[in-house]
């Protein structure tokens, strides 16, 4: 039997700013974010596993991604640790606002290596993640590739 990718999708809700930006995207915002995730793997052959056809069952792929991206980005606001947006942090944390601060500028190319990064350390060692498609908006998104970053 041959390698079959599955493909995953999930969506969330976040907020950011891209200090230093020349354009609106430096103004705090935010993004109904899709994510499209997609492993590639063979399918299962032993008879007497219950996941027998499945590359991986959808509901484990599920239980990953949400733990590592959907559940921690859901409803956040992100912002590049290593800009004057940690005061903006710092007052909106105080005010129980969910805050994530990263090392890189939170745009959608720099979040789909992280998620890439994350995900990736969570399959199983028979399944490779094969793409990531971030949508950030109805006509823009950013896309990782697997064979791309080898």
């Amino acid at each position: 039997m041959g390698l079959i990718r599955i493909t995953k999708q999930f969506s969330f809700e976040t907020g950011h700013a891209l200090y230093g930006y020349d354009g609106k995207c430096k103004n705090v915002h935010g993004h109904s974010y899709k994510l499209a995730v997609t492993v590639i793997g063979e399918p299962i052959r032993d008879t007497k596993n219950v996941k027998l056809g499945m590359v991986i069952d959808f509901g484990d792929l599920k239980k990953i991604v949400k733990q590592e991206v959907v559940d921690v980005f859901d409803h956040a606001t992100v912002f590049n640790q290593n800009t004057p947006h940690v005061e903006l942090a710092k007052e909106l944390e105080e005010r129980d606002h969910n805050v994530i601060l990263v090392d890189y500028q939170p745009t959608s190319e720099n979040m789909i290596q992280d998620f890439a990064t994350k995900i990736k350390s969570r399959l199983p060692h028979h399944i490779k993640l094969f793409s990531l498609r971030l949508q950030e908006t109805e006509t823009s998104y950013a896309e990782w590739y697997a064979s791309d970053n080898a």
